[in-house]
């Protein structure tokens, strides 16, 4: 599906990081990308739990405590305990946004109710520890262990930023696909396009997907479909590495054979040892591969989600 083509992505987003003021201060905590740049491309679903369960604005600043596997959400300065409300409001909001077709979720770090992990929780005796979930992110995540899910602080590095991203643009391709017939041909059409992307996170996982297209007459197709997304999912989540990017695109080159110049040839092969040294980011040959399927129309690589797997605007392989 081409990205032109596709309809905005509906995506979760803790409300503050909209600029909503809806901290336990007053205060919001806007993210000029995630507000800006990404929702140019995204319709968000808001959600803030301590508001939304109304416990009002501004508020008494809560925590975590007691057994991090199973924390109890305490008011601070009070020592109130919110866990059956939260919960309560958690279990009724998670089950409404079934009906969304949220594609991820972007949590606000470190929030007792919405930190997705590294949460700091406080025993009853010593220092606190960071290996807690709020009450609504593991809620959440729960109920859609298949979904994308990332947090602000980590959107900061372009390396978790790509990669989110990435994933729940993946996922929205996959939708189009399993919203039409589920014949096994669709199948063997979306693995071709998708299985250089998928290689350069986890070649593992692109050759037992791709053993899994090959025999996908012999399953039913719920089987086959539900077997093949659960891959896809493990997948993308295993972060690229530039090794793995430099392997795929050494692949591609195969494609063009006889037909590159030898000044063009030269001018690939340098252009893919500069990325493998880290000398340009990864745009500079992935725009090359892409402009030479253009020039001698190689059909195969033009086809590839490899060479446009999100918005260039988004600017998210600019990194060195």
């Amino acid at each position: 599906m081409r990205l032109a083509a596709m309809e905005k992505i509906r995506l979760g987003i803790s409300a503050c990081l909209l600029g909503e003021k809806v901290r336990y201060d007053g205060s919001h905590k806007l993210d000029p990308f995630l507000a800006g740049t990404l929702g140019k491309y995204v319709e968000f679903v808001p959600v803030c739990p301590e508001a939304e369960a109304g416990l009002g604005v501004p508020r008494d600043p809560m925590r975590l405590e007691g057994d991090p596997a199973d924390p109890r959400l305490v008011v601070t300065k009070t020592g109130q305990d919110m866990t059956a409300r939260l919960r309560r409001w958690a279990r009724g909001r998670v089950g409404g946004l079934e009906g969304e077709g949220l594609c991820g979720f972007i949590f606000k770090a470190r929030s007792p109710s919405s930190g997705m992990g590294r949460v700091e929780v406080y025993p009853l005796t010593g220092a606190p520890v960071k290996a807690g979930a709020g009450i609504f992110a593991r809620a959440f995540m729960e109920r859609f262990p298949l979904l994308p899910v990332e947090d602000e602080g980590r959107l900061q590095d372009p390396k978790f930023r790509e990669n989110f991203i990435e994933r729940i643009f993946a996922l929205t391709r996959w939708r189009e696909l399993v919203s039409g017939p589920k014949t096994a041909g669709r199948l063997v059409e979306f693995h071709s396009r998708e299985k250089l992307l998928v290689s350069s996170h986890s070649p593992a996982h692109a050759r037992e997907m791709g053993k899994l297209v090959a025999g996908a007459k012999e399953l039913p197709a719920k089987e086959r479909y539900a077997g093949y997304q659960a891959l896809l999912t493990e997948a993308l989540k295993i972060h690229a590495t530039p090794g793995r990017h430099a392997n795929v695109l050494a692949h591609m080159m195969g494609y063009f054979k006889g037909g590159l110049t030898p000044d063009e040839r030269r001018e690939m092969l340098e252009t893919l040892e500069d990325y493998r040294k880290a000398r340009v980011p990864l745009i500079v040959p992935v725009t090359l591969v892409r402009h030479y399927a253009r020039k001698y129309d190689e059909p195969y690589l033009k086809g590839q989600t490899y060479l446009n797997p999100h918005p260039l605007e988004l600017m998210l392989r600019n990194h060195a």
